[in-house]
């Protein structure tokens, strides 16, 4: 083995808090931050191990994770304002007043919302502005200390809701992931003048048995610790996304290597992992709703999921619906996703469907008519 010096520098790198010359980058919040990606220990065993037997792959593994923590990152998308607060949830303002119904996207609640607004070529959000939409991002930001027992349900309910409120007309509501689901419960409660998911996880039951296993075997062993922090850290719900494909994990920190300095794709590469890798936790109850309720008892796929006594059943909903869906999504795969009104189906992954070449095409384009057609 030639990798093992390689190795030990990087786990050295996650033990030690001292700036060094090689990270003075991540002093001025230009690399990747806490020496990601997170948690780093779980993902140098994880490297290892899918490493064990092709010696090069774990070098340029390594080659790449170090190249990730290095790199210096192009300076966001400029600032938007924000329109309303409620708690620690902020609603920003993409569009402007056009007399048209305003657009709003849900994000899910694990990771940042950035994932809607990565850079100024791969923004979903940014394109519906110049296509004359009204949009509007959520950015939940993070739980306060005594947002614990905020489940899903109080997301909707004093969260979500009393923003929309602050809106000049029924909104249009895009949920993407798990903001899929938060959406449709708004929608529930309160009229929407349409509403579409993206990569929405509603029927559990179109989970692979494996993965709800290996899941719920992850809350049982993570719930006590979080549990007794009331939150439940980001680092729980990353190493549940590694576990599903430990090996693309290592295999695209491998690829990395050879992206051409300053590209659009490495910097695509940098926004996603960072995004990824970021990201407040969940609140303890929002968490165990997510596992509990969602994961191991299919509460919304059964019909049996309620916000204030209401069941939140897309089916029920009079408001025009979409449901966007992919049949490559390893994270939600396109069985679970809700069956509504419209329904189509695309060939991009989760994260791609949102910031690849390929998304303006097959996702944002189409969306944006479909916006149209139903005044926003």
């Amino acid at each position: 083995m030639t990798t093992g010096s390689d190795s030990f520098a990087v786990l050295d790198l996650a033990m030690d808090t001292s700036p060094t010359p090689a990270f003075s980058a991540l002093a001025q919040g230009n690399a990747a931050p806490q020496h990601g990606p997170r948690p780093l220990p779980l993902f140098l065993n994880i490297l290892w191990r899918e490493t064990e037997d092709d010696p090069e792959l774990r070098k340029r593994a390594f080659q790449g994770l170090r190249k990730y923590q290095e790199a210096i990152r192009p300076a966001p998308p400029p600032a938007v304002p924000v329109v309303a607060r409620e708690g620690s949830a902020r609603l920003l303002r993409y569009g402007t007043e056009n007399g048209r119904h305003p657009v709003v996207f849900v994000p899910s609640l694990i990771n940042p919302p950035q994932v809607l607004d990565l850079s100024g070529s791969r923004s979903m959000l940014r394109h519906m502005r110049a296509a004359g939409h009204d949009a509007y991002l959520v950015d939940w930001g993070t739980p306060a200390a005594d947002d614990g027992a905020l489940g899903l349900d109080r997301h909707v309910m004093d969260r979500l809701l009393p923003m929309l409120a602050a809106l000049p007309r029924p909104p249009i509501l895009v949920g993407y992931c798990l903001g899929g689901n938060l959406a449709i419960g708004a929608a529930a409660l309160q009229p929407a003048r349409a509403l579409a998911t993206i990569a929405a996880p509603w029927n559990f039951d179109g989970f692979p048995a494996a993965d709800r296993e290996q899941i719920g075997a992850l809350w049982r062993s993570s719930r006590p610790m979080c549990q007794r922090l009331d939150y439940v850290p980001m680092e729980v719900l990353q190493s549940g996304f590694w576990a599903m494909d430990p090996a693309r994990t290592i295999r695209k920190y491998a690829a990395f290597v050879g992206m051409e300095p300053g590209s659009d794709e490495e910097h695509a590469f940098l926004a996603v992992e960072d995004w990824a890798n970021g990201g407040p936790p969940l609140s303890y109850a929002a968490g165990r709703d997510l596992f509990e309720q969602f994961y191991a008892a299919n509460a919304s796929g059964r019909g049996e999921w309620h916000i204030d006594g209401r069941t939140v059943d897309p089916r029920r909903l009079t408001c025009p619906t979409l449901s966007i869906r992919s049949a490559t999504d390893r994270i939600v795969p396109a069985a679970a996703a809700p069956e509504m009104g419209e329904n189509t189906t695309l060939s991009l992954g989760h994260v791609g469907m949102i910031v690849s070449g390929n998304g303006r095409a097959m996702l944002w384009e189409p969306l944006s008519q479909w916006l149209s057609s139903h005044g926003g």
